[in-house]
């Protein structure tokens, strides 16, 4: 068989993935507030999020790092398996704590999938090329993100909430088909020792850091002894994190991928951006269904032109990076991000749809345009060696901005419904947190007598507009963030 035909055959394997990871990522959103209605817990409903999250950002560099020594393929079809493992499971679970578990053992397995899915692309296709070919991955990621939210809203509304979870699996079976069976690798047998200290040092740190993020200020004073006990394990393991790095033969996270330039700058814009996403997936939904009364369909609908927008920026991202350079692209992205979430700042609850829709279709130009920059940055700004660990390393800074982005939006929304709800009581109107949990059950809704209906209504939009304020000021610091970045195209010698 062919070189080109087999290459053919491996990306169909990558776009497939990707479409996965799409349609994980946008199929949810709308779910949310239907989990909730059914299985309770709307102050554990950021978990449903950071569960995944957190163990994917834990489980990236690992992965990145046995991708570089043990081959692509392993870890691909290790993770493959993990992740539809996991999406099963999801879609069984009976209450909240089952569905953040069996979410956990998704985001393991997408720690292993996602990053190489870009290292491979690094290594069977030239840079040139591999504008080209970011731009397919681009356009699979918007074809997928459109038909995502619609696919998610309906069947949420026709079906049932657990439908989103194996809609997911058979294209995450053929991919595993495809890669098996036609991607093949020369592995270099080489005496490698695993950085074992690194890999547990890192994993105690961040997951005590994410849970202590997660947990403050709700299940845990702040000041709390228990809470400061975790920080102070999450900073002290952190520090022996990096002590031992400077150390190790085999670093699971390679320190001197920070002293180039463009991946420095290109991974703290990443931070950024992934925070913005995951903020306005998730909660974006709970106005459309829960301040404005809509159903799951619409806020499948109202996040639509961010995945056809975001279509159209990664097909201009990819070309501009090669014929403009990486700081003009990325900024011209986050300049994008920008006005539409200073705009959705500006948001009430009379602002008419479609006003969201622009709002929604400016995030998605912006983020074509810069995460387009950012993968490319990691896949051409060094060798065979460090591919793995550097896609690896930009893989898990957008896995941590989405966390620490949802911890910190979902504390901030817990901490305003319960500021707002006790204000409410001190007038008269008894809130409770099942009251919370009814508002967004379409099934339940009819259980909240009308005056308290429409008090709730403003609970829920005052909180989730300050949310939306806070959104608006950290796109404008990430226009700032990717300044730094060299005007040439990426894997260019550095200045």
């Amino acid at each position: 068989m062919g070189k080109i035909l087999k290459r053919s055959y491996i990306l169909t394997g990558l776009l497939l993935s990707t479409f996965l990871a799409a349609i994980e990522g946008t199929v949810i959103g709308p779910a949310g507030p239907r989990i909730v209605g059914e299985l309770g817990g709307v102050e554990l409903l950021s978990w449903v999020f950071t569960a995944y999250l957190l163990t994917m950002a834990v489980a990236t560099p690992i992965f990145g790092k046995i991708s570089d020594l043990y081959g692509r393929k392993l870890v691909f079809v290790v993770g493959s398996i993990l992740f539809l493992a996991g999406s099963v499971l999801s879609g069984l679970a009976q209450s909240m704590e089952q569905l953040i578990l069996f979410r956990a053992i998704q985001g393991i397995g997408a720690g292993g999938l996602t990053p190489v899915t870009f290292t491979i692309i690094g290594d069977i296709y030239s840079i040139e090329e591999r504008a080209k070919v970011q731009a397919w991955i681009s356009s699979v990621w918007g074809i997928s993100s459109l038909v995502g939210p619609l696919l998610g809203g309906y069947f949420v509304d026709s079906l049932n909430w657990r439908w989103v979870f194996g809609f997911n699996v058979p294209f995450g079976l053929l991919s595993l088909f495809f890669i098996m069976k036609y991607f093949k690798e020369d592995i270099e047998k080489r005496h490698v020792k695993i950085d074992i200290w690194g890999a547990v040092t890192f994993t105690v740190g961040v997951t005590a850091l994410l849970f202590g993020l997660a947990t403050g200020g709700g299940q845990f004073a702040w000041n709390s002894p228990i809470l400061i006990g975790i920080m102070v394990v999450a900073v002290i393991s952190l520090i022996v994190f990096i002590i031992v790095e400077k150390n190790a033969e085999e670093p699971l996270v390679p320190l001197k991928l920070f002293r180039i330039r463009d991946i420095a700058y290109s991974n703290l814009a990443s931070l950024v951006a992934s925070a913005l996403l995951i903020g306005l997936t998730s909660y974006l939904p709970l106005w459309v269904q829960g301040v404005l009364g809509k159903n799951a369909t619409m806020s499948g609908l109202v996040l639509a032109p961010m995945s056809i927008s975001w279509l159209l920026g990664s097909v201009l991202g990819s070309r501009w990076i090669i014929t403009k350079g990486s700081r003009y692209t990325s900024l011209i992205g986050m300049i994008i991000i920008a006005l539409g979430a200073v705009g959705m700042a500006f948001m009430s609850e009379g602002m008419p749809i479609f006003i969201l829709l622009i709002f929604n279709a400016l995030y998605g130009i912006g983020f074509g345009f810069s995460f387009s920059v950012f993968t490319v940055i990691a896949q051409s700004s060094v060798g065979y060696d460090l591919r793995g660990a550097s896609n690896a390393l930009n893989t898990f800074v957008k896995s941590i901005g989405q966390t620490i982005g949802v911890t910190v939006f979902g504390t901030l929304i817990n901490l305003q419904i319960s500021a707002r709800t006790a204000s409410k009581a001190a007038s008269g109107v008894e809130v409770t947190q099942d009251d919370i949990n009814n508002l967004l059950s379409p099934e339940k809704m009819h259980l909240l007598p009308p005056k308290l209906w429409n008090e709730l209504k403003h609970v829920l939009g005052g909180s989730l507009h300050v949310l939306f304020i806070v959104m608006g000021v950290l796109a404008v610091i990430g226009v700032v963030t990717v300044i730094g970045l060299r005007n040439k195209a990426p894997g260019a010698k550095e200045e």
